[in-house]
């Protein structure tokens, strides 16, 4: 089955407001001839209204880096799925590394900020990956699986029908290295049977798989060349948009 490529970009805490809107700007002119990939970009929170409407019509889609479950309440500091949709985000980034590592998320904290997004309207973007150390131990597959299985535990194929899941080795991420061709496939390969195993073939052949991990024009195309990649979360590549425009404008006759 074809599934449309996505490439999307984490800007993590980067860019002012002028600067994201600048950004934003010149990234949607020079992807305004591009059919068939999807382009989405998770600006900060508080550029996301100003970023919408500078990307309005164009062929970039907007997303947010985190949310909190909750839909309302006194949480000081965070944010809802509500807020983030009519701020103009369509995705949400969930489960990064970094919020696991640094904030302590869990896989049931993470699974209740799936059923929150999904409840109000938000496409999720699940990261999972394990660290350097895991691999070493001969942990990958276990580890994928637990945050699978767990970040998307009580969910149904419809739910998560417009789910995406990013496998990002943390080993890989803002490091310079990238994991190698033999070792996305093996990876993206056994997600792919997760994701049949615990919901079903169909839904397992629409889902999109992206790869994140120190992503670069330089090796885009070897990426998605591999069957179950199907694009890209990329993070500092991201910020420039010469960089950013040749991964998106990868060689898509592949």
């Amino acid at each position: 089955m074809k599934r449309m490529p996505l490439i999307a970009g984490n800007w993590k805490m980067f860019k002012t407001v002028p600067e994201a809107v600048e950004t934003a700007t010149r990234l949607a002119d020079a992807c305004r001839e591009i059919q068939n990939v999807e382009i989405m970009i998770a600006p900060a929170f508080v550029t996301l209204p100003l970023v919408a409407e500078a990307v309005k019509n164009t062929r970039v889609h907007l997303g947010a880096q985190n949310l909190y479950f909750e839909p309302e309440g006194a949480f000081t500091g965070e944010i809802s799925a509500d807020m983030l949709s009519t701020a103009g985000a369509e995705y949400v980034i969930i489960g990064h590394s970094e919020r696991r590592h640094y904030f302590f998320e869990t896989d049931e904290m993470i699974c209740k900020k799936i059923k929150a997004a999904v409840t109000g309207g938000l496409k999720p973007i699940l990261c999972i990956g394990e660290t350097e150390s895991l691999r070493e131990q001969g942990k990958t597959f276990l580890t994928l699986d637990k945050q699978v299985s767990d970040g998307l535990q009580g969910l149904g194929p419809d739910e998560i029908k417009d789910l995406v899941l990013a496998y990002e080795p943390v080993w890989a991420i803002g490091t310079g290295k990238s994991a190698d061709a033999a070792q996305v496939e093996e990876a993206h390969q056994y997600l792919r049977s997760l994701l049949e195993k615990q919901f079903s073939l169909d839904l397992a052949k629409t889902i999109r798989i992206l790869y994140g991990g120190s992503v670069k024009p330089e090796n885009i195309n070897e990426l998605m060349r591999i069957t179950d990649v199907d694009g890209a979360l990329v993070g500092g590549a991201s910020l420039d948009v010469h960089t950013f425009t040749k991964i998106i404008k990868f060689d898509t006759q592949l």
